[in-house]
Parts: structure tokens; sequence; C-alpha cells
């Protein structure tokens, strides 16, 4: 099972190392954060993990415009970040289809990340939207039985995934 390790602080280039050697397979940091993005990517990705960007709700997808090509997955914040727990926001479904489409417009295959406010009633219209990797924290571990509560999303997900109508 790989490990993906979302850095949501300020100065990610100092821990990046760190987690590489405590196991992580995926680090993902934010480009609000980051003055040199390209040079973060470029280090996690020498260091032999998988490089993802992460975007707050009211970052626009342009800001990835120069990085698109060399990133290994993007992150797309459903809510804004600090707290479990919060509500999705529904404009995030949109932001997932203009990141798919960007990366597309650079000929990377790398997938779409979504976290924030995931349940069985959203899954399935972030993944018709092209969100591959789905974070989902209070719809599993605030339920009484997390077990069938990821069994539940992880169908509701497959089931938009194998819809006709939604693309590979």
């Amino acid at each position: 099972m790989p490990l993906d390790v979302h850095l949501m602080i300020t100065d990610p280039d100092r821990y990046i190392e760190a987690f590489v050697e405590a196991g992580a397979a995926m680090i993902s940091v934010h480009v609000e954060v980051l003055p040199h993005l390209h040079r973060t990517v470029h280090a996690i990705q020498a260091l032999g993990a998988k490089a993802g960007v992460v975007l707050n709700p009211s970052t626009p997808v342009v800001a990835l415009e120069q990085i698109a090509g060399d990133v290994d997955f993007v992150l797309v914040m459903s809510v804004n970040p600090g707290f479990g727990g919060q509500a999705f926001i529904p404009r995030s479904e949109s932001k997932v289809k203009e990141v798919r489409a960007l990366l597309d417009r650079t000929a990377n295959p790398a997938p779409v990340e979504i976290d924030g406010g995931i349940d069985r009633q959203n899954v399935g219209c972030v993944v018709a939207a092209g969100a591959r990797i789905i974070v989902a924290g209070s719809a599993v571990f605030h339920t009484p039985d997390p077990e069938r509560a990821t069994r539940e999303l992880r169908a509701a997900a497959l089931g938009a995934l194998t819809s006709p109508a939604v693309p590979r």
C-alpha cells in the first residue's frame, strides 16, 4: 500500500527527505506556499517519490499551468485545509474537470486526487469529473462501521467509473 503524504505546511522543502526516508511513496505540496514549485517537485522526484501539487479551493487551476507537465498527480482540496468534517464545496467538481483538461493538454496522464467532504453522495460526481484518487476521512471514520462505509464508498466510486459516460 503506497503511503501518500500531504504536506499541508508552510516550509515543506525542509521535510521532504525525512518523509521519503520514512517510506512516503507520494508527496504533495501546496502551490500557495512555494515560490519555487518547480524545484520542489523535481526534488521530490529525485528522491524517488511521486510528486504532487495541491490546490486550495480558492486557488485557480491556472496556477498549475507552468508545472502541469512535470507533476505525478494533482490534489484538489474540496474543503479549506485545516480540520476534518467540513462540507464538500460543490465547485470542486468543475475544478477537477479543469485540472484533468489541463493535464490532458500537456499530455500528462497524472491522476487527479480529491480530498475534503467526500462521501457516498458526491464520490460518483467527482469520479465522473476525473478524480481517480479519493481521500475520505469522516465518511469512513465517523461511522459505526468503517469497513462497511469503505466498501460502500468504493462501490459508488467504481459505479461512476464504469458508467459509459465516464472517460477513462
